[in-house]
């Protein structure tokens, strides 16, 4: 095959694996002879429809198998995969989509509303509704293979993380990035032919889609596809499918440690358990130890595709708190400013290097360039190593916040929210919260004379953010701390509002 790249993987296993079962959505399930088929046949017709190679074909939409098929469609065509957050609200998804030129855009039923509801201004010209519409685009297509020439340099998926500037910047991930994090995933957690993944962490988040899918079924393994998190309906899914595999964030599995079947549910088929997005509490570790049940930590970021630093079973206890050691494929340092190695107990920046991590930003060189240093990716993440080279993440850099394993930049919101007539200056920080882990709070300078009512100004939100991102409190100051030049003290901020 000239392919070398994602868009080969359903031939190559359909060639190894026919009858093994791929997919699994509901009641629908897809072998991988099935899989290369409908895969086939989409990427024929998108390329009817005008998609060419390079060309950007996005997807929105829960959960399903035409996800999979799209991204391998694009792959198998050289074209590139923007996969879209449906949690966003129209005018990001319309910015997501006029940044990325996408020309074609596939989405479900549950999001027809939004699409029609988009503006004009976008390069979008072929629309496909999963349903009806899509199973009769494949069926009239051709079934013929197609071999483009794909390399493992070739840009594979445009995949958007919110930027500290306020605008979500596409990182751009290889084939060969991908590719690469797959082997460090099956490297370190010791994949086997036979494993069955409960895949209901959203697969337009890279840990979802490279750290559990992807890797499965390059192995030759199940995915069963649940659109929606649902802790009651993930212990039938468990007891139904035999689940070895699943992956989530702690608020994730806290809750089905905390349902009322949880006590004697039968969890005897789980092998691998992954958690990312933020530290799993110790508290949630003893409670699926209790159980005969242990996780294997990790810590990443979509630059890196994402894996980056892994915690085995071996230190789930020893090393709890920790984010590990490098995967097996990836290189990693905690620096000072001027890149030298930190000592053992003092805090730096981590920094990484390796096959996995991408070339830069989609459109923006500035920011690229101002993302690595002698070749190494800056994280922004402040962390710190102890004797044994175990790393723990202790801050981050770039303000970000960590809500329920949903990344929120408070410059996104502080830039609406100083857009309003009656706020003269304004700082979003986290602050703990028992289910989330943290959620964003608003600390606003009312105007002189102006009265500002906390519930309105979270309301005039709704719609212009996604929901996780809309603050969960506001607190009125009456000014915010700055040092002399004007900079704004965040952690200053953070002291004074974080616990109020």
């Amino acid at each position: 095959m000239r392919n070398e790249g994602l868009g080969s993987w359903p031939a190559r296993r359909a060639r190894k694996t026919p009858h093994r079962t791929a997919l699994i959505h509901g009641d629908t399930a897809y072998t991988y002879a099935q899989l290369h088929d409908r895969t086939t046949r989409l990427a024929h017709a998108l390329r009817e429809r005008g998609v060419r190679r390079g060309d950007r074909i996005a997807y929105l939409g829960p959960n399903h198998p035409s996800y999979l098929e799209t991204l391998f469609a694009a792959g198998t065509l050289g074209a590139v995969f923007v996969p879209l957050n449906t949690r966003l609200v129209g005018p990001e998804i319309a910015y997501q989509l006029a940044d990325s030129g996408a020309k074609a855009l596939v989405y479900g039923p549950s999001h027809a509303g939004l699409v029609a509801g988009l503006p004009g201004s976008t390069d979008v010209r072929t629309y496909v509704e999963v349903g009806a519409e899509y199973e009769a685009a494949l069926a009239s297509a051709a079934e013929e293979p197609i071999d483009a020439p794909v390399t493992p340099d070739d840009t594979c998926i445009i995949m958007y993380t919110s930027g500290t500037t306020g605008r979500p910047k596409g990182a751009m991930l290889t084939h060969g990035n991908i590719i690469w994090n797959a082997i460090n995933v099956l490297v370190d957690t010791d994949l086997i032919a036979d494993e069955r993944a409960l895949v209901s962490a959203p697969l337009f988040h890279t840990a979802g889609l490279n750290m559990l899918t992807l890797p499965v079924l390059l192995k030759g393994g199940t995915c069963v596809l649940v659109e929606a998190f649902d802790p009651d309906a993930t212990f039938d899914l468990i007891e139904r499918h035999r689940i070895t595999f699943m992956f989530g964030v702690p608020t994730m599995f806290d809750q089905v440690a905390r349902h009322p079947r949880w006590p004697d549910a039968d969890l005897s088929s789980l092998r691998i358990l992954t958690c990312g997005g933020s530290p799993v509490p110790t508290p949630l570790i003893a409670a699926y130890q209790e159980r005969g049940l242990t996780f294997l930590q990790g810590y990443g970021m979509t630059e890196a595709a994402p894996g980056t630093l892994f915690l085995d079973a071996e230190h789930a206890v020893t090393k709890a708190g920790s984010a590990g050691v490098p995967h097996f494929f990836s290189d990693v340092r905690v620096v000072r400013p001027d890149m030298v190695p930190v000592d053992v107990g003092e805090t730096g920046e981590v920094v990484l290097r390796g096959p996995h991590v991408m070339p830069g930003y989609w459109g923006l060189p500035e920011e690229t360039a101002a993302s690595f240093a002698d070749g190494w990716f800056r994280s922004g993440d402040a962390a710190r190593v102890d004797e044994d080279g175990y790393v723990f993440v202790v801050d981050r850099i770039k303000d970000m916040i960590i809500s329920g394993g949903e990344n929120i930049y408070p410059a996104e919101i502080e830039d609406l929210l100083l857009a309003h007539p009656d706020i003269v200056e304004c700082a979003v920080i986290g602050v703990p919260d028992d289910k989330w882990g943290e959620v964003p709070r608003a600390v606003v300078v009312p105007r002189e004379g102006a009265s500002l009512d906390p519930d309105e100004l979270l309301a005039s939100l709704a719609g212009r953010l996604a929901k996780y991102k809309i603050p969960k409190s506001v607190v009125l100051a009456d000014e915010l701390p700055r040092t002399a030049s004007g900079k704004l003290l965040k952690s200053r901020v953070r002291n004074r509002y974080g616990n109020q």
